[in-house]
């Protein structure tokens, strides 16, 4: 039953998945992607996130530079004569795309002029339910959202604070506020017929016993496929041990009864380019982790 209704998923979404690097793991090797860091401002703050302007730093929330619309466009230009394998235009941060303005300019301008690019964001989720007909009239095809726990008293361990419409929530108050909005944001994308990652920090000590209960909820709203990724210690987690490639084989293997789990996870620089399988890994903890977190 568990097979034959990924089959069914992956035939709905097949222009999607046949080709996307994220979601397929041979493309991962073949198919080209381009990142455009358009989106500096965020709405949540993550106990493990550090946003910041580097150009060497290789991870989440890290670009060269902040570009404009108009400069992202430009960017595609260029890479779509140099690379014919291009088919992926995202939007992963360096911080949260749907709280910036940006995000919306940019997705309409790529798509006017190359509509047959599959577009993909990422988001906490926070604001996703709202900005569904908006992102489906930009030419949205996808959506990653990270969702680190089902219970607030967890994922009020992991993020510090929440700002939504102009009011800023902390504690056990964000968190429930976060958790609502991002499972009403992932059923709410589904339904309008975009493709939805799940992406999961696997936090040791904090969110390990409820990857089985993402993963679950994540079927039952909807979502395509999983993508659990080791923590990268930073911020209030920079003296916390990442996880081991045996605790993320443990909980791959159990969150795959539920959801496909994509493995090859590069944890991308939010100005990214290329095909993300011929890349080097640039952190400390993906340098230990390359052949082991991603491919195991």
């Amino acid at each position: 039953m568990k097979e034959e209704r990924w089959g069914d998923i992956g035939s709905k979404y097949s222009h999607l998945t046949s080709v996307h690097p994220c979601y397929n793991e041979k493309m991962h090797f073949k198919t080209a992607r381009i990142h455009l860091p358009v989106a500096p401002k965020c709405n949540i703050q993550c106990g493990y996130c550090v946003r910041t302007i580097d150009k060497c730093e290789h991870r989440p929330g890290v670009s060269s530079g902040i570009m404009t619309p108009k400069e992202a466009l430009e960017q595609v230009d260029k890479y779509v004569k140099e690379m014919d394998n291009l088919k992926v235009v995202g939007i992963a941060g360096p911080a949260e795309s749907l709280a910036n303005d940006a995000t919306f300019e940019t997705l309409r301008m790529v798509n006017e002029k190359y509509p047959d690019l599959i577009k993909c964001i990422a988001s906490n989720g926070l604001l996703l339910s709202e900005k569904i007909d908006e992102l489906k009239a930009v030419g949205l095809n996808s959506v990653t959202v990270t969702v680190n726990a089902v219970n607030p008293e967890t994922a009020a361990k992991v993020y510090k604070w929440v700002r939504y419409h102009d009011k800023t929530y902390k504690g056990l108050e964000a968190a429930e506020l976060l958790l609502e909005k991002q499972w009403e944001g992932i059923k709410a994308a589904a339904e309008a017929g975009l493709v939805v990652k799940i992406n999961t920090v696997l936090l040791p000590g904090i969110n390990m016993d409820e990857i089985e209960d993402i993963a679950k909820k994540g079927a039952e709203y909807g979502a395509y496929i999983m993508n659990i990724i080791p923590l990268i210690p930073l911020y209030d987690f920079e003296n916390s041990e990442p996880p081991t490639c045996e605790d993320l084989k443990e909980v791959r293997d159990v969150a795959g009864e539920y959801l496909p789990q994509f493995r090859l996870c590069q944890q991308c620089r939010a100005d990214a380019v290329g095909v993300p399988g011929a890349e080097p890994c640039g952190s400390p903890v993906q340098k230990r982790a390359q052949g082991e977190y991603f491919h195991g």
